[in-house]
């Protein structure tokens, strides 16, 4: 799993039938203290995450195990959004 912040949308109204139906949002990698460290990618929603949040993200074949992406051709999903983060004793994230 990796850290990331939703940093917008993308809209497709042309795209695999399995497709239909799920928010696809922009994340970009972020490390633990919560600073950007990768590139912007795009990840299927199944928590209904929106932007600004702190998400966790699942990739390659671990991301069509959820319930909701069995067997869809997906690469990233969004299965969490973060209250809190702490590293070393000290919290460097929290959800206000």
């Amino acid at each position: 799993m990796r850290i990331a912040r939703v940093v917008g949308t993308a809209v497709s109204t042309i795209k695999e039938s399995s497709l239909v139906g799920h928010k696809l949002l922009l994340v970009r990698e972020t490390d633990e203290r919560n600073e950007f460290t990768g590139a912007v990618f795009v990840a299927v929603d199944v928590v209904g995450a929106g932007t600004g949040e702190l998400v966790l993200v699942s990739e390659g074949s671990a991301a069509r195990h959820s319930g909701t992406t069995s067997g869809q051709p997906i690469d990233a999903v969004i299965m969490g959004i973060l209250d809190s983060l702490e590293v070393d004793g000290t919290v460097t994230f929290r959800k206000s």
